[in-house]
């Protein structure tokens, strides 16, 4: 039996309480409970007693809680839980003001863990509020080293986990220190090659699980920490490479490359394209040449056209024949995240290629589409899903545009060769391999994504990818304003809007919500609606404007036609939700009030205030906050002082910490590998040894603990 098996079998006598709220940490093993770290560590002082503590210092301490009760205030009558806090070097008071209801929570020898300040001075020290942890563990346990058994060793750092209702970081230092006195953790193989280990001066795994879960040093910690963060990266590394090897044995449709037809397309643009769009035409070009599938990931900040770059590139592949055929043409699938972006796509291909005679089509859950009509060729025209589906399997329509009605069964596609996601990250790899294995031979991927991603997520997150930046703006494009108002200052954006109105612009006004709250639930919560601000914008601030509204919970129908309205020019103001985050492009908007600013990611306002940078126009961008907090202004100055998207998503990182960014769960991975995201060479060295290993050993034949820990990661990422 394996040694991790034989010691989980303990968890069978816990109780179903106690199983719940472990499983809600996902620990259900103990590997699991080896792997889930401390998220800080809290200093007792040089020997953790009572006795040693001084006036004025930030202290944990554990011990027995000695007469709880509840007394007022003399003068004030205020009401106040007291209890003494006893160890084998003395006691002291802890007193909570305003809070009586802790003292019903305690009782006379109760062991607790207490963290807080002491207050007071001389022999009239006191713990005020303190935080209290209420466990079974005797305080002798507690003092006792993970390893030694008996000895009252102190342990000047105690760690504090992750937590649930009823497991707290005490009940998990006591498990842990159970599991260490079987010496499980010695007999676990280590997923990282020795040979690794040592060009790295890692720790084995064995050593980095006694040094993260009990050490006596900070320095040890954070050795032990670098080492699970590199572990992490490495093993997603190692599954990216493991399938990126494994594509690369694959036969791709190979490309017609007609480079003097590809600049006649490019030069019919309206615009002329910039040298970084020149730069990553020229990398996609140069991967359908070869015979097997190109897998690439496009990131380029709002605005820097990479449409374009999908366009032209698709422009190749709907021109080249099949080989072996002298009819018809090579496929490409353009999957996009909403039915507004696939809508707004459709409308910008058919610009671009309406001088060039390939038929373009549009599938979404409410409509087909198939352009040029055969009454009108100027226009599209609407079929069935029956008839559309039949004219894709046919390779009739060589681009097609769409939702996740893309990637459905019922649509086959005769020569897929090209597949283009846009916004990668809003799709799970799931979407991306449907798309990539709808045909026999696989196409070549184009990834593409405007949400600035700091090139260390890049690599780890997309590490079977290549990566082409586009860091150029078109020629003409004038930086926005960008301010932050405090609400005394509200008027000054009001006052801008009307000027631009003035001028025929148009702006859009942000809101985090839909709806009013209930007043009888949602009493706390001051987030402006779509609705009711919309309706406060038309009576008190712009009563001559005409203004409507655009959030998800309207039907495609309502959507469509209200962005006919702004697009044409009809609406002057629209009222939305982030709805309008992603692919909304109205260059005549030249002015955005983003509400709630502090209640969107650094990201998704760097988005929001991209909808106004589709022009040569000046445009201009207030964030109106509703907090004023020392971390609200921080945040927000970074937005308004970045100068890319790119700069903007590097600050996100290093200011709101790793685990918060771009929503760091929904990457799937854990807190101390995004930790990890802060150090560029630790993943370029990640990535460096995974490529190396899998040209070794591709299927990992001989390294069976890398990987178990490759599809562990790759099932946290939903990767598996």
């Amino acid at each position: 039996m394996n040694p991790e098996d034989a010691v989980g079998l303990q968890f069978t006598r816990l109780r179903s309480d106690q199983k719940r709220a472990l499983a809600k940490l996902g620990i259900q093993s103990v590997r699991d409970l080896l792997y889930h770290f401390p998220a800080r560590y809290e200093n007792a002082g040089a020997t953790g007693t009572i006795a040693a503590v001084t006036a004025g210092e930030e202290v944990t301490l554990y011990g027995t809680v000695r007469k709880p009760d509840i007394r007022k205030t003399w003068k004030s009558r205020r009401p106040i839980a007291e209890a003494w806090l006893e160890d084998a070097s003395g006691k002291i008071k802890m007193m909570w003001f305003s809070q009586p209801y802790i003292a019903k929570t305690l009782h006379d020898g109760m062991q607790v863990k207490v963290t807080g300040r002491v207050a007071g001075a001389g022999t009239k020290t006191y713990l005020a509020n303190p935080g209290i942890n209420t466990s079974p563990v005797a305080p002798e346990e507690i003092h006792d080293s993970l390893f030694a058994k008996g000895a009252a060793v102190p342990v000047e750092l105690y760690p504090v986990y992750p937590e649930s209702q009823g497991i707290s970081s005490l009940w998990l230092h006591h498990a842990l220190r159970r599991v260490f006195e079987t010496h499980v953790h010695e007999r676990m193989e280590d997923p990282i090659p020795q040979e690794i280990l040592a060009r790295y001066n890692l720790p084995t795994l064995a050593s980095a699980l006694v040094f993260i879960h009990a050490p006596r040093r900070l320095e040890d910690a954070m050795a032990a920490r670098k080492r699970f963060a590199f572990e992490e990266v490495f093993a997603l590394q190692t599954l990216l490479q493991k399938r990126r090897h494994a594509l690369s044995q694959e036969r791709a449709l190979r490309v017609h490359v007609d480079r003097s037809a590809l600049a006649s397309f490019v030069a019919s643009f309206p615009f002329p394209i910039t040298g970084a769009q020149t730069r990553a035409i020229d990398a996609i070009t140069r991967d359908f040449e070869k015979t097997h599938p190109m897998l690439r990931l496009l990131e380029g900040d709002v605005g820097s056209g990479k449409t374009a770059v999908a366009a032209a590139t698709a422009y190749l592949v709907a021109t080249s024949l099949p080989e072996g055929r002298i009819a018809g043409t090579l496929q490409v699938a353009y999957l996009c995240p909403t039915e507004i972006l696939a809508k707004q796509h459709f409308s910008t291909f058919v610009s671009y290629f309406k001088d060039h005679p390939i038929p373009i089509g549009l599938i979404t859950g409410s409509e087909c589409r198939k352009f040029p009509s055969r009454v009108r060729y100027e226009e599209s025209a609407k079929l069935s899903k029956a008839a559309f589906k039949k004219m894709v399997s046919n390779g009739e329509i060589p681009i097609v545009i769409g939702t996740h009605a893309l990637i459905e069964k019922s649509l086959a596609f005769k020569h897929l060769s090209y597949a283009i996601i846009d916004e990668q990250h809003r799709f799970g790899t799931m979407h991306r391999q449907k798309l990539v294995t709808k045909d026999t031979l696989a196409p070549h991927l184009l990834s593409m994504t405007a949400t600035p991603i700091p090139r260390t997520l890049a690599l780890t997150i997309y590490g079977d990818l290549d990566l082409t930046l586009l860091d150029e703006m078109p020629v003409g494009r004038k930086p926005i304003v960008t301010e932050v108002l405090a609400p005394e200052k509200r008027e000054n954006a009001y006052a801008r809007v009307r000027e631009e109105l003035e001028k025929g612009r148009q702006a859009y006004v942000i809101c985090p919500r839909i709806d009013e709250p209930d007043p009888a639930k949602e009493l706390a919560l001051q987030a402006k609606s779509v609705k009711a601000e919309a309706a406060r914008l038309k009576k008190e601030v712009f009563p001559d404007a005409t203004i409507d509204i655009l959030h998800s919970r309207m039907r495609p129908t309502e959507k469509e036609e209200t962005m006919k309205k702004f697009e044409s020019g009809e609406t002057q103001i629209l009222v939305a939700t982030s709805v309008v985050e992603v692919g909304v492009n109205v260059p005549n908007a030249t002015i955005i009030l983003i509400e709630g600013a502090e209640r969107f990611g650094l990201a998704q306002l760097h988005q929001l205030r991209g909808r106004v940078i589709r022009s040569t126009y000046q445009s201009y961008c207030f964030a109106l906050p509703e907090s004023s907090g020392q971390h609200t202004k921080d945040r927000l100055k970074a937005f308004t002082s970045a100068k890319n998207g790119f700069e903007l998503a590097e600050y996100d990182l290093a200011l709101r910490g790793a685990g918060e960014l771009a929503g760091g769960k929904q990457w799937g991975v854990s807190d101390i590998a995004m930790e990890a995201l802060k150090n560029i060479k630790l993943v370029e060295a990640a990535r460096a040894e995974a490529v190396q290993l899998i040209a070794k050993d591709p299927t990992l034949k001989n390294h069976s603990a890398l990987a178990l820990r490759a599809r562990a990661a790759g099932e946290e990422m939903h990767l598996e």
